[in-house]
């Protein structure tokens, strides 16, 4: 009888894995410690990009801040990211059904055409132009600020839906009005081969592994690649709060292009040490040591250089909008004596900023802002990367680096100066 050879480390590793994976509850309720139904470092430990969850009043009580009109309303501005998904249904003895996509903006008089069920409306930032909306992003405090993408609003007529897909990044689906039904494949290897005959990119196959009916207030994530299909029950809005999650081609080719961009002309392949050729039309091993060292002069390794290009790009990526300097702005003294009397500095709905310590012992801190760095010190970058607002005694507790560069991005349109009593102008975000 041949013995049993003994599983590898590494296989016997992935099944306790796998095992410990199917032993948690794929179903909690939040009511006693919303959003997660448990401390966000038990979420991220056992569900971030593992396993998906649903949570049963996540958001107990839950009212929604925005109403169908008035996303509507937002899907006719011309700055605004917005499409309408229809499904036209197959007749049954063997007519395939339809998909149409249609992106906007709208004209007004469009949805009372609409017919009354089967049609999805979905807009991107809604919480960029509704600060009620954006609210809801701040209890996501556990996750890194810099990787939250934005808060996509979709209204469905009963039966709409925008079919059975797959994202490639985190979504925490939240039902803020209504009831929306929503299936999954959980299994290890689902199907993912997308339809061929459809503008939208959708499964071809799609088995589902469980099937819930969300209330207001209930909330599904799903890590990145699970299938999942959502289908009004009747009309409702859903939040979709995506994550940002920049592929490795998009990573590269933006750190590849900027180490292109900055560098020194002189640094070039070169090979003082060349001897005499065994073979012209031979590439060496001598010859790729020096194409590794020509490489290796752009510094590609060095952390505080990946840092700041990748502060920048993350600052940038997927933005949908662009802050642009004021048409006037007032003079320095004019703003510091608004601030000590009650004014405050809201900072753009589409300025992302983050900050990163230096790595090198002493030098200062980097303040990403859309795709700028700027050096300050270490207590200033933290505290102006984290505000939404200032106000005079934070202005007054900066040091005097960080008070000059929150004048500089003041006027290049970061910040909004509101006065007691005053909103922000016409299109940041105003809820009129």
């Amino acid at each position: 009888m041949t013995p049993k050879r003994p599983a590898s480390s590494t296989a016997t590793a992935r099944k306790h894995a796998r095992t410990a994976k199917n032993a948690l509850p794929i179903e909690v309720d939040g009511a006693r410690l919303p959003p997660l139904g448990m401390p966000p470092a038990d979420f991220l430990r056992d569900y971030w990009q593992k396993k998906p969850l649903l949570i049963r009043n996540a958001f107990p009580g839950f009212v929604s801040p925005i109403q169908p009109e008035d996303l509507a309303g937002l899907a006719c501005e011309d700055a605004a990211l917005s499409r309408i998904v229809a499904h036209e249904r197959g007749d049954g003895a063997g007519g395939a059904d339809r998909w149409l996509l249609r992106n906007g903006p709208f004209p007004e008089d469009l949805f009372p055409t609409l017919p009354h069920h089967d049609w999805t409306l979905l807009v991107q930032d809604v919480d960029k132009w509704d600060a009620d909306v954006a609210q809801v992003l701040e209890a996501f405090d556990f996750l890194p600020r810099w990787r939250i993408d934005d808060v996509m609003v979709s209204f469905a007529a009963p039966g709409g839906s925008v079919g059975a897909h797959v994202d490639q990044y985190d979504v925490f689906l939240l039902q803020a009005q209504g009831r929306r039904r929503w299936q999954i494949d959980a299994s290890d290897d689902p199907p993912l081969a997308f339809r061929n005959d459809v503008e939208l990119k959708l499964l071809q196959r799609f088995k589902p592994t469980h099937d819930w009916v969300l209330e207001p207030g209930d909330m599904l994530y799903l890590p990145p690649g699970v299938p999942h299909h959502g289908v009004a029950e009747d009309a409702c809005l859903t939040f979709s709060i995506g994550m940002r999650a920049p592929s490795a081609a998009e990573l590269l080719g933006d750190f590849v292009d900027t180490l292109a961009a900055d560098a020194d002309e002189s640094e070039r392949y070169h090979d003082p040490d060349l001897a005499p050729a065994a073979d012209p039309a031979e590439i060496d091993p001598a010859a790729m040591e020096r194409v590794v060292a020509a490489l290796n002069a752009l510094r590609m390794n060095d952390p505080d250089r990946l840092g700041d290009w990748f502060g920048r790009f993350i600052t940038l990526y997927r933005s949908a909008g662009q802050v642009q300097a004021p048409p006037d702005s007032r003079s320095r003294i004019e703003i510091e004596w608004d601030l000590s009397n009650g004014g405050r500095l809201l900072r753009h709905p589409f300025s992302r900023m983050a900050w990163r310590r230096a790595h090198k012992r002493g030098a200062q801190a980097q303040l990403f802002v859309s795709g700028q760095v700027h050096a300050l010190p270490a207590r200033d970058a933290q505290r102006i990367a984290n505000a939404a607002e200032i106000d005079g005694e934070f202005y007054s507790a900066l040091s005097e680096a960080g008070r000059d560069r929150v004048q500089a991005l003041l006027h290049e349109g970061h910040y909004q100066l509101q006065m007691p009593d005053e909103g922000w102008e016409e299109g940041l975000g105003d809820d009129d």
